[in-house]
């Protein structure tokens, strides 16, 4: 819009550099996080915060995106475009110091910035050193430039090809396949981002586009993370329309929106200047310590708690779908991932605005403050509760030889680093697997039958499942607010499963009680799915094991004609065939379990395993043509 397109007083001489963009190539790593999904994904989203910055500087309001049909991608903006005249101390065009310096940009005097996602100003430098190609289109100033780079170096001359009425950026690059181990772009995760930031930046428009497929979307919420806690709530059943509110307090914006559920779950998401902050940080211990306190005081002052009874932190976040959302000028995240805040100051901001708000609220609702603190109640009552099924395992098992569970077989090595353990369906499978192991460093686990669904479940429940004591037990970190990953008794802990109906619901069931609570487990890399074939092919004394249809077909194709066994179960195979497919390292295939998005898998976790069929029912059908090997 050309209300927004003002460029006076954002010139080269407010483009600083710190050092040469020399290293992106060599470790990529090191800006990017990885060189697979997460690093391709990345580069979109560098490139996308780049217009963000210029939205929250006001001068933006429409960043549209565009999966292009040959695999590259195209982000364009409405902002002020990035300056082109010449750099005093460089002597090249802004534009060029932008694209090949590392550390350089407009944000960090906090003259053209005083607020940035990109504080490190890597951003669309890194994109273009990792780019096979990269074309940058300026609209500014009445005219529209273009220059063009390959793997971070100029290509072309800053060429001026035309006139524009409007300003704004347009990057296009194609991710190099010598850095990258994967290429193709994936339209939902690339959608989700861009729904949440444009939840966690109200009014602004962020469209996308895919050539390759159809499809597209258009996000833009007025309501902000109000919407969002909506959002996030709508396959669950709330209990308040919800709180929100947003002060400014030294420079800094605190925006914040709760909304309770039935669920019993913790969802707390926190962004600092629209960086997901996953390992949270100092907003987060101020917020948490506000929330805790003023519904402690509100209970007491009103009669709902006697004595000296008081609500645990645990018990007032139980069922609580949050967004905590600041703005500062001066962030200090914790490595370039950016995935917690360290500003002390923080911490003390943040609690006295959501004290100060969430007291002004309850005095005002009294009827939802009422619903608040009685829900927090039975969770504390729960917990009790809890608690004594703990102290009761435990006593339980200090009267036993062995407090691990008797089912467990154990491997004879000691550190966790080297041993793994299988957590296997049924005393079938788990008979062969305990006979086909390697006893030094695999351990088995056999489940009876489905585990409890967490889901739907308080802890005090949960704890009375004999076969998810069994698992906590034998992986011995803990669970919930008392998980130490350093007591994991194995490194990798590997479920495996039937490939049918009955064993991939196991399989959910097992990853919804690790993902709500064993986390990290998940985030540091423990947690695998093994792949068991589905067919043996056997031809003469040649046999052959296919994972899935298309290679079943590929194996029929080499030798020809031969015998097809297709496998319902895994206890159909005796010790050695179970060895030689599922669990020799050697040859076995395995997929590790990743947590790169809490929102999206909370509400997946949700949809799969949660109360309201209508949300499960249309998930079904939207991802019915995906569904490979269906057992019927």
């Amino acid at each position: 819009m050309e209300g927004l397109s003002e460029t006076k007083g954002y010139g080269a001489k407010d483009i600083q550099v710190l050092e040469g963009l020399s290293p992106v190539r060599k470790r990529p790593g090191m800006y990017i996080g990885d060189t697979s999904s997460g690093g391709l994904h990345h580069l979109v989203y560098e490139v996308v915060d780049n217009s963000i910055d210029e939205a929250l500087a006001g001068f933006c309001d429409s960043i549209e995106v565009r999966v292009n049909i040959d695999g590259c991608v195209t982000v364009n903006d409405n902002g002020r475009g990035i300056p082109v005249d010449t750099h005093d101390k460089y002597k090249m065009s802004a534009l060029e110091v932008v694209m090949t310096k590392l550390h350089a940009g407009g944000k960090f005097d906090h003259k053209s910035y005083k607020v940035s996602g990109g504080l490190h100003g890597v951003g669309v430098s890194v994109v273009n050193a990792l780019s096979e190609w990269l074309i940058v289109e300026v609209r500014r100033d009445g005219k529209k430039y273009r220059h063009e780079y390959a793997r971070g170096d100029p290509t072309t001359e800053l060429t001026i090809v035309g006139e524009s009425e409007s300003s704004g950026t347009k990057v296009t690059f194609k991710p190099d396949k010598m850095i990258f181990t994967v290429l193709e772009f994936n339209f939902d995760t690339l959608s989700t981002r861009l729904r949440e930031l444009a939840f966690l930046n109200k009014g602004l428009k962020i469209s996308i586009e895919d050539e390759r497929t159809g499809r597209s979307d258009s996000f833009q919420y007025e309501g902000g993370i109000r919407s969002f806690v909506e959002y996030l709530n709508r396959n669950k059943t709330p209990l308040h329309p919800p709180i929100y509110f947003e002060r400014t307090r030294n420079s800094t914006s605190i925006e914040v929106a709760i909304q309770y559920n039935t669920s019993y779950l913790e969802n707390i998401f926190t962004f600092a200047n629209n960086v997901n902050t996953h390992e949270g940080g100092t907003h987060l211990s101020g917020f948490k310590a506000a929330l805790t306190r003023t519904i402690n005081d509100y209970a007491k002052k009103n009669g709902s708690l006697k004595g000296d009874f008081k609500l645990a932190g645990s018990d007032v976040r139980e069922g609580i779908c949050a967004i905590l959302n600041i703005k500062l000028t001066e962030p200090q995240f914790e490595g370039q991932t950016k995935t917690k805040l360290g500003n002390s100051e923080i911490r003390g901001l943040v609690e006295s605005v959501v004290v100060e708000c969430l007291n002004e609220y309850f005095e005002e609702n009294p009827k939802e403050a009422s619903t608040i603190t009685d829900i927090c109640i039975k969770a504390a009552n729960a917990r009790e509760a809890a608690k004594k099924a703990r102290e009761l395992a435990r006593r339980k098992n200090a009267l036993e030889s062995n407090s691990l569970p008797g089912k467990l077989a154990d491997c004879s090595e000691k550190d966790p680093s080297l041993c793994e353990i299988y957590i296997v369906e049924g005393d079938s499978a788990g008979g062969s697997a305990k006979q086909g192991r390697d006893r030094a460093f695999q351990a088995i686990l056999p489940l009876r039958g489905k585990i409890l669904n967490v889901e739907k479940s308080r802890l005090d429940k949960i704890l009375k499942n004999n076969e998810i004591r069994n698992l906590i037990t034998a992986l011995g970190t803990g669970i919930g607010e008392d998980l130490d990953i350093s007591k994991a008794r194995y490194h990798k802990i590997i479920i495996m499963t039937d490939a049918d109906v009955d064993g991939a619901h196991i399989r959910t069931l097992l990853l919804t009680f690790i993902y709500r609570y064993m986390t990290q487990l998940i985030e540091e890399g423990y947690i695998y799915i093994a792949r068991p074939p589905l067919f043996r092919v056997t031809k003469g004394k040649k046999k052959i094991y296919a994972y899935d249809d298309s290679e079943l077909e590929r194996v029929m194709e080499e030798l020809g004609k031969g015998d097809i066994q297709r496998y319902k179960g895994l206890g159909e195979m005796n010790p050695e065939q179970l060895w030689d497919t599922t669990m020799d390292p050697s040859t076995r295939i395995m997929k590790r379990v990743k947590l790169e998005d809490a929102v999206l898998a909370d509400e997946t976790f949700t949809i799969l395993m949660g109360d309201k069929v209508e949300p499960r029912r249309e998930f079904i059908q939207q991802h019915a043509m995906e569904v490979q090997n269906l057992d019927v």
